[in-house]
């Protein structure tokens, strides 16, 4: 996938740029052991892209990136899509089973009518298979984004991000005001805030 899930520069942890941030004294800068980047909270470091991710949700094989701060609306819409898709493809086999039932097989399709029904149950085995498995994706993320909660800090049980107002967490993901670009996998979402951040109250 060509969207950046928020990576942060590496190797920009060096004395130069530690001295530019104008620390108070007190004032602690994590730096990864791995990419000698300036760590940011709640980011984490990938070891299949070899670079720190900020609020990195996990690492994705299909679209071979990871899903962060920066790509989670694409990866929300792409999982929920291919579940539509497979819906469809759902609807059209039953709709052609009940074609060929209604013809008793005769003339329902150019394949032979034990090709046909293997054909039917293949695309509906594997139409099943990539509905759940997309639905559970799309679950699981806007769970997350409702919570404000990344499946890493999930699963090493780290400090709660979450705030009361799931809306301003939905937001905080997709856009500053909600539209029908919501929905659009080539609508960048526009954040009126400049730290997505501050709509966690």
């Amino acid at each position: 996938m060509t969207t950046d899930p928020g990576s942060v520069p590496k190797g920009n942890a060096t004395k130069e740029k530690l001295e530019s941030m104008n620390l108070q004294p007190g004032e602690i800068v994590y730096r990864c052991a791995k990419c000698y980047s300036i760590k940011p909270e709640r980011a984490h470091h990938c070891s299949v892209c070899k670079r720190c991710i900020k609020k990195m949700d996990h690492h994705c094989p299909w679209i071979n990136n990871c899903v962060g701060e920066t790509n989670q609306k694409y990866f929300v819409l792409f999982t929920f899509y291919i579940a539509a898709i497979s819906f469809h493809a759902l609807i059209m086999v039953v709709l052609h089973f009940l074609k060929c039932m209604g013809n008793q097989w005769n003339d329902c399709s150019l394949f032979s009518p034990p090709a046909t029904i293997i054909f039917l149950i293949t695309l509906t085995f594997e139409g099943l298979l990539f509905f759940l498995f997309t639905m559970i994706m799309f679950g699981t993320q806007m769970h997350s984004i409702c919570n404000n909660e990344t499946s890493i800090e999930q699963l090493k049980n780290e400090k709660h991000w979450g705030s009361g107002n799931k809306w301003l967490n939905v937001k905080s993901v997709f856009g500053d005001k909600f539209s029908t670009a919501w929905l659009l996998p080539w609508h960048e979402p526009v954040i009126a805030k400049d730290d997505v951040y501050q709509y966690i109250v």
